[in-house]
């Protein structure tokens, strides 16, 4: 199956280069990266142009300008310049285990989206990962227990829990971890671009896609990522992007009407 990675970064070259070489070095190689640039300097754009000289996978990098925290329209933008029918999610600020994507693809189903969780690693394991280039592997019992877990894999648990999961509770879900088809995200037109800041725009998304008919799938032991350590976003907008959210649980809303295409949909 054709698949796209797509990479939100911003501003933080060193690690979206970890990012995208642990996706060179995946069992199961992408038909293509698309990296969603919210603005990031000119010093990203020629570490794109470095990372084309490693690899024969195509990069697509999708830029606008810098005017503040605009994920959600760059994400849509990019969303648009994906070419293939299914997508895998991820932030330019994580490093893969080598197996992801074919971890990914197992649960691939169609009439379904997939989120999975991250393995949050301290500022000295993230030192570890920039000198070993991305080499590094923290030690099972070096992480928290949560993490601990989430740094498991094993196809029988995978499989048997990928329904089973916290079937319901969607609020348990990480937008640098998570996997679509692109016809969906169209489906409820992509990302909510009233959501500008830090929060709940993965939330929303998927809920939206609930709505749509669309089912959820939770990857747990499997799809391994380690989430570099940096200082918390802003969420000084968070207050607005919750209250957002509980208007599209009240309302069961699929669509947004700020998204991909501007403006209500037709009936």
């Amino acid at each position: 199956m054709f698949v796209s990675v797509l990479i939100s970064t911003y501003n933080w070259k060193d690690a979206l280069a970890l990012c995208v070489r642990s996706v060179f070095r995946q069992t199961v190689k992408p038909a293509e990266i698309v990296i969603a640039d919210d603005g990031s300097r000119d010093d990203t754009r020629e570490m794109i142009e470095e990372l084309r000289q490693e690899t024969d996978i195509p990069i697509v990098h999708v830029w606008h300008e810098d005017r503040g925290f605009r994920k959600t329209e760059i994400l849509n933008k990019a969303i648009m310049k994906v070419s293939h029918p299914y997508i895998i999610q991820i932030d330019g600020d994580v490093v893969l285990d080598k197996h992801f994507i074919a971890d990914h693809l197992e649960l691939a189903e169609k009439d379904y989206f997939v989120c999975g969780s991250r393995v949050g690693v301290d500022p000295h394991q993230t030192e570890r990962f920039f000198k070993t280039k991305g080499k590094f592997r923290p030690y099972f019992f070096q992480l928290t227990f949560m993490y601990m877990l989430n740094s498991f894999r094993s196809k029988w648990v995978r499989r048997y829990l990928e329904k089973r999961y916290f079937p319901k509770n969607i609020k348990r879900l990480r937008g640098c971890n998570m996997a679509f088809w692109k016809e969906d995200l169209l489906k409820v037109n992509g990302y909510n671009e009233d959501l500008t800041m830090w929060g709940q725009e993965d939330t929303e998304i998927a809920y939206r896609l609930i709505f749509a008919g669309v089912k959820k799938k939770f990857l747990k032991a499997g799809g391994v990522e380690y989430h570099l350590y940096h200082k918390p976003a802003s969420r000084a907008n968070l207050e607005f992007h919750n209250r957002v959210l509980d208007e599209v649980i009240a309302e069961h809303r699929s669509w947004c009407e700020n998204g991909i295409v501007k403006g209500k949909k037709e009936r």
